[in-house]
């Protein structure tokens, strides 16, 4: 049985998440689109994807592909801070990867900075 505090912290966590997070740094998000070379999508999710083993302060990072569009991916990133993320950028694996994946980059689409508050498996890592 959900008690009266439960129901209004979660209410204030969806109508605030300002307020629910203020003693926390802001997680970090990116969404962005991704084109591969014709017929090279799926040679590009395994450089994107070969690089992301150890990547401190990665919440979540998600590549899936476009339904819309066979050479098309989104990446879904999400970061405990700015700075993780900037500092992911610089780990050999994540270097590699992108030395490794430049050739077969067609372009960028759309790309979006998000401040995540919550969501499945957000509140399980730091």
């Amino acid at each position: 049985m959900l008690t009266r505090r439960a129901v209004t912290a979660a209410a204030l966590a969806t109508l605030a998440p300002e307020i629910a997070m203020a003693d926390e740094t802001p997680k970090y998000g990116l969404i962005g689109k991704m084109i591969a070379a014709p017929g090279q999508r799926d040679a590009l999710i395994g450089f994107l994807l070969g690089g992301t083993g150890a990547m401190p302060g990665c919440i979540s990072y998600v590549v899936a592909t476009d339904p819309a569009n066979p050479d098309a991916i989104w990446i879904t990133e999400v970061w405990a801070s700015r700075q993780h993320h900037a500092d992911s950028l610089k780990l050999p694996a994540v270097q590699a990867a992108i030395t490794q994946a430049r050739p077969i980059i067609a372009g960028f689409g759309e790309r979006f900075e998000t401040t995540p508050v919550g969501g499945v498996g957000l509140q399980a890592r730091p």
